[in-house]
């Protein structure tokens, strides 16, 4: 009995230690729950594939109307988004890490990639795992783990540093 009453207090102080780790930061908006690298505070079990991109079609980024207005999607309908610690045509992502698995690169294999509907100036960078990663307006683009479904938007806001984009490559809110 002391024994299951000792390891229940080490694993809420354990959970009490690391949700005061997370350094969320909220700005207000209705962004999920997590840390600025937008980690979901429920999630699924990690899967074998938990780590793969969503699979692409011949449109590397089109767009969808949804609840935000159009935004651009990946070729399959899954939300991209820019990165606010990113900067504007520097060639570079900074999003690596934990940053990196909640956040996977949107990548290509063209260095010319298909586009149905965005008006903004598309281009790919060498990303931070050294695959060829998209970019729209020069910013580099990434997909969120807690999407689940072509069309979710869950990472709009996040930690307000994550945003949606118009075809034109702007972002929207922030």
């Amino acid at each position: 009995m002391k024994l299951r009453i000792a390891s229940g207090l080490a694993v809420a102080a354990l959970a009490i230690t690391l949700a005061g780790c997370s350094g969320a930061a909220t700005t207000g908006s209705e962004a999920p729950a997590g840390d600025v690298y937008g980690a979901p505070q429920e999630t699924a079990a990690p899967t074998e594939d938990s780590n793969e991109q969503p699979a692409a079609s011949n449109a590397a980024l089109t767009t969808a109307d949804s609840d935000l207005g159009e935004i651009v999607v990946d070729g399959e309908g899954m939300t991209v988004y820019l990165f606010d610690s990113d900067t504007q045509g520097s060639g570079t992502s900074t999003c690596e890490g934990q940053c990196a698995t909640n956040w996977p690169a949107v990548t290509t294999d063209s260095d010319e990639p298909v586009v149905e509907g965005v008006t903004g100036e598309v281009g790919t960078i060498t990303g931070v795992d050294g695959s060829t990663q998209v970019t729209l307006n020069g910013w580099p683009l990434y997909y969120y783990a807690g999407d689940a479904a072509a069309g979710d938007t869950t990472g709009q806001g996040v930690g307000g540093v994550w945003w949606v984009l118009t075809p034109a490559g702007e972002k929207i809110g922030g």
